[in-house]
């Protein structure tokens, strides 16, 4: 079903903040990103500049919902000790814990602003190997955790789902959401990959190294019309890593573009028909073309736009 003639275009949610972009020296970690993909995407006019709303930090006592008051408080006083900074494989700074605040009510804004419009999309978040406790693999805060726990804790949602496809393993959502029926976790990953020690999820789906679009995409839907439905989630949390690609530095799956923007699709798709709201995280991306990098990102935010024209025109937004 499409909008009727003349009716106004549904517009995307994109939230967004320039203080995303922290200078961590040269990293295989492209923060630019955030910003180039902004970028791209008012040139080209998938969104405009009245679509993108900037957050506020998360409040301390929001971050509380996930991070235990000990870690919180080490961040806030930059007292990690060398095994942590280590841990965390980006270097710690002022800016990285203005940063992180920051995302985490990103996440929060994101997930309310879905609730609206059926999706809505971060450019930023999804750093999924957060524990409450420690951050590890260039994740401090587990944002988009904090979101979900925000939302449930005012009522605004009760059974969420996160549907994890960034090419590593979600150990801290994992983690964190351990043993609460909640909230479903799955998480479609490279098996031989960081990690190394991965905590169930609700379900996780390993995947060989070099696997292709083929099996990675009928794996994806058959899960999405098996176990994710039968949880009857009434939110999803969707973490569109652009690091399955097969030029990716860190991953060694062997999705191409094209089934990248399919994967995208599917998760969409699936949340569209079953009238679930879906905010959006981008998660990882390490191409070694930058430019590759954003244009896989730039391609889900396309995809969620295109979806929420379907969203619009076939059912009422959530009140």
């Amino acid at each position: 079903m499409t909008p009727a003639p003349g009716a106004p275009r549904a517009r995307l949610p994109v939230v967004w903040h320039e203080a995303y972009e922290v200078d961590i020296g040269p990293h295989v970690f492209p923060t630019a990103k955030y910003r180039l993909i902004r970028d791209r995407l008012l040139r080209e006019r998938t969104v405009a500049p009245d679509d993108i709303r900037t957050p506020p930090p998360a409040s301390d006592e929001e971050l509380g919902l996930v991070h235990t008051p000990e870690y919180l408080d080490k961040i806030r006083n930059d007292r990690l000790n060398l095994a942590e900074r280590m841990t965390l494989e980006v270097p710690f700074s002022p800016a990285l814990r203005e940063a992180s605040w920051l995302c985490a009510g990103g996440s929060i804004l994101t997930a309310r602003l879905a609730r609206e419009t059926g999706a809505a999309v971060h450019l930023g978040g999804g750093f999924h190997h957060a524990y409450p406790d420690h951050g590890e693999g260039f994740c401090l805060i587990n944002d988009f955790a904090v979101a979900i726990r925000a939302l449930q804790r005012s009522g605004e949602i009760h059974r969420a789902a996160v549907i994890d496809c960034d090419v590593h393993h979600g150990n801290g959502t994992a983690a964190i959401f351990a043993d609460d029926v909640s909230v479903f976790t799955f998480s479609m990953h490279q098996e031989n990959n960081y990690p190394a020690w991965k905590p169930p999820s609700d379900i996780d789906v390993g995947l060989e190294d070099g696997a292709g679009d083929a099996e990675y995409l009928a794996a994806l839907e058959a899960h999405l019309h098996g176990a994710i439905a039968r949880h009857r989630p009434d939110f999803v949390w969707y973490l569109a890593g652009a690091d399955p690609y097969e030029e990716d530095q860190l991953g060694g799956l062997g999705l191409t573009m094209t089934g990248l923007k399919r994967r995208d699709e599917l998760v969409l798709g699936w949340c569209r028909g079953n009238g679930i709201p879906v905010a959006v995280a981008l998660a990882g991306g390490y191409a070694r073309r930058q430019d590759d990098t954003i244009e896989i990102h730039c391609n889900t935010v396309r995809v969620a736009a295109a979806s929420l024209q379907e969203t619009t025109a076939t059912r009422p937004a959530i009140k």
